[in-house]
């Protein structure tokens, strides 16, 4: 046996152990990050009967991706009149003005029915799958990686519905926090209560039908990526805290739902597929488990996650030149380059939380996030050079944030360079302005 299948076989070993352990340990609280007397951040538990329902002693979110120090020194800055982040600001009000208009989104919307004949059960279709041009009825589907079957985005399931939500929650949260505008907190609260809450209209904690292909499979592990938007309706929840529109009530009732959804992840059939991903789908889903683990107050389960098999997957996943290869393989291998990358980031940032520090971890032979970073940002100037496959265009400044978290954890001034060398016309409007911080 080779050192990589060695290596190999006790990734999987420890996603199995990883699974087969569920854990209801009384967890720890959630963190805040502070600034030291040096000025780097740390990160300090806050207090936790106020953590836990939203609603912090503090004048800092409840947030895990998002950094709240960060969010209200620039909320601070903005009613100073800040010029360098109104452009931002006032982009994000525009846009939260239009998610007033947003909704309802319902998973008993879609015009199809699940297998299971549950309407509150999600549904999706997997966005690469075409008819088969070789048989009548075109099944069984065949996949055509890169190219989007329109049919997959339609009214016939969620997957497009849940993005529209999660984006009208997450642009309305945003707004709320920074102008402290309650209209923004009661619409987004309301959107929230009628997918997750209601029970006429809410949808049923478990992926069991993501991501079907027509022909062959009712559902598949692949389409617990579909759930990665819950990583932001985390946050915006933790947005929501201080809102009369948001009561105790609603944030046990979001806890509950997550903590089912948790649980299904780490014991079903399709959540140990995921699990054992090699490539952005097992990255995306240690993501969403270390997440929703935070946000329930289990940090035992995050911490598992984070010290055993996210850093095999560091190990297994990115090269000490920073090349991603199981990406390379995609016919969109430099989009899904950063998108893995930024799965990883996402690890990183939540790991703060309980001293985990990817942001430095190094394979043995040298690999880790930053070297991923490096190896991506090369192509800034001119992605047109990429030597890899990419059938489709990408817009480098949509790695602004990727650079934003390498300018604040490395000391190296390359990363500001670089975000120099983005089109500031296009950069100076990004929400993301409002989540680092201001210079």
């Amino acid at each position: 046996m080779t050192f990589c299948q060695n290596r190999f076989n006790v990734f999987v070993w420890l996603v199995v152990l990883q699974l087969a352990c569920a854990m209801s340990v009384e967890g720890k609280t959630p963190q805040e990050v502070l600034p030291d007397k040096s000025g780097k951040l740390i990160d300090k538990p806050c207090d936790e009967k106020s953590q836990a329902d939203g609603r912090s002693a503090s004048s800092l979110p409840r947030v895990f991706y998002l950094n709240g120090t960060w969010l209200a020194e620039n909320k601070a800055q903005i009613q100073k009149g800040n010029k360098t982040l109104q452009p931002a600001f006032k982009q994000l009000l525009i846009e939260a003005d239009e998610a007033l208009k947003a909704g309802p989104f319902s998973v008993m919307d879609k015009t199809s029915t699940p297998p299971s004949g549950d309407k509150h059960d999600y549904m999706s279709q997997g966005k690469y799958w075409w008819p088969n041009p070789e048989t009548a009825n075109g099944l069984p589907y065949v996949r055509k990686d890169g190219y989007v079957n329109p049919e997959s985005q339609t009214g016939a399931y969620d997957d497009a519905r849940f993005s529209s939500m999660r984006d009208s929650v997450e642009t309305l949260a945003l707004a709320y926090y920074f102008s402290d505008k309650e209209k923004y907190a009661e619409h987004a609260a309301d959107l929230l209560r009628i997918w997750f809450i209601d029970p006429k209209t809410r949808m049923n904690p478990h992926l069991n039908f993501g991501q079907g292909i027509p022909g062959q499979v009712k559902g598949r592990g692949i389409g617990i990526i579909d759930t990665a938007k819950l990583i932001a309706i985390v946050d915006s929840i933790g947005l929501l805290g201080p809102s009369r529109h948001w009561s105790k009530n609603d944030q046990s009732a979001m806890q509950t739902w997550m903590e089912e959804y948790l649980n299904w992840l780490r014991s079903s059939p399709n959540g140990r597929d995921e699990a054992a991903a090699r490539n952005n789908h097992g990255t995306w889903y240690d993501a969403q488990v270390v997440c929703l683990a935070l946000f329930v107050e289990k940090p035992s389960i995050a911490k598992e996650v984070l010290t055993g098999v996210t850093k095999l997957r560091i190990d297994s996943q990115i090269k000490p030149d920073g090349r991603q290869p199981y990406e390379l393989e995609r016919t969109k291998s430099l989009g899904y380059s950063r998108m893995n990358l930024r799965g990883f980031f996402v690890l990183a940032r939540l790991g703060e939380h309980i001293s985990v520090d990817l942001w430095n971890y190094r394979s043995a032979d040298g690999a880790g996030l930053q070297r991923a970073l490096d190896f991506l940002a090369r192509y800034i100037d001119d992605p047109s050079s990429w030597p890899y496959k990419q059938i489709k265009g990408i817009e480098m400044e949509n790695s602004f944030d990727l650079l934003k978290w390498a300018q604040a954890k490395y000391d190296d001034e390359i990363y500001g360079q670089w975000i120099e060398k983005l089109p500031k016309e296009n950069i100076i409007t990004r929400r993301e302005k409002l989540f680092f911080p201001a210079n």
